[in-house]
């Protein structure tokens, strides 16, 4: 269930902190005849989300076993990498994020309604549609049979709209960078759990072979249905019986991606970073300071 909650917090908190981003600027700005467009453009965008929600779960039930799998497995191993992606690219623009926003309103603003419905529809819906493929495919690697997943994925997203609304009202200051760094440090390790899960899936609907080469059992040892068992498969879609191949999947995933994710910002690009003018003009000699280009005659 925490697993679960972690998703519907980072992934909803991303799109609460746009929408709050999008709407204070238009506020701030004495734009408020803007806001109408701004909310259709949302209304769009989650109604989109929930509705590819929808088709995923019951479009799936309409299927054979071997198809459910299949989809399920593909479908996780998509969002998995989504996911990366995501976590990836937020630790980088966090800092940037109001800055791009507050770019592309204004742009919005210059061409008319129809810009701002499809700024807020973009800007929502990708977080829409990541946040509903990565859901169901860990709802579908972690489901036990009971409403826990979907509960666990509810209250993260009711978190995340508390804590949007209170950056909004700026009761709420943290460091979002860090904030993005360590949820994506432990969503990457529940993204390990769904992609090693994903490839059971394929196994099991025979696109993969070694579906009875068991890693390790420790069924007698762990049981699935007991409180800790069941944590263990909330957090980290622990399987007591993997085969050798989730396991080498599963490692070959979590342990470089969490080492590059948790690396310094820039790491490996150092040096290869453009200079601003006042660090080249730091770095030249003092006396070229205050030297003007000479023109040539």
């Amino acid at each position: 269930m925490f697993g679960n909650y972690l998703i519907g917090l980072r992934e909803g908190l991303e799109a609460s902190l746009v929408v709050c981003i999008l709407i204070a600027y238009l506020v701030k700005t004495d734009r408020r005849d803007a806001l109408k467009p701004i909310w259709i453009g949302i209304g769009v965008a989650i109604a989109l989300a929930l509705g590819f929600g929808c088709a995923l779960e019951f479009g799936s039930q309409e299927m054979t076993f071997k198809a459910q799998e299949a989809l399920g497995g593909s479908l996780s191993i998509v969002a998995v990498c989504l996911v990366t992606w995501m976590v990836f690219w937020m630790r980088r623009t966090a800092r940037h994020l109001k800055k791009e926003l507050h770019g592309k309103l204004d742009a919005a603003l210059a061409m008319g309604t129809g810009a701002l419905v499809a700024t807020a529809f973009l800007a929502v819906g990708r977080e829409g549609l990541e946040t509903a493929l990565f859901v169901w495919a860990s709802v579908h690697a972690a489901s036990d049979g009971t409403p826990r997943p979907l509960i666990g994925v509810a209250l993260g997203l009711a978190t995340a709209v508390l804590l949007g609304w209170l950056f909004y009202r700026g009761a709420l200051k943290i460091n979002l960078a860090k904030f993005f760094t360590w949820t994506g440090g432990m969503l990457v390790v529940v993204a390990a759990g769904v992609l090693a899960y994903g490839v059971h899936d394929l196994q099991e609907a025979s696109w993969i072979p070694g579906l009875t080469n068991l890693a390790f059992d420790i069924s007698n040892t762990i049981d699935p249905s007991s409180w800790y068992g069941t944590l263990l498969k909330g957090v980290f879609n622990f399987q007591p019986d993997p085969t050798v191949l989730q396991v080498t999947v599963w490692a070959l995933y979590l342990v470089p991606t969490l080492a590059i994710f948790l690396a310094p910002v820039g790491f490996a690009s150092g040096k290869g970073k453009v200079k601003g003018p006042d660090e080249q003009g730091a770095q030249g000699s003092p006396g070229s300071r205050g030297s003007q280009p000479t023109k040539a005659s």
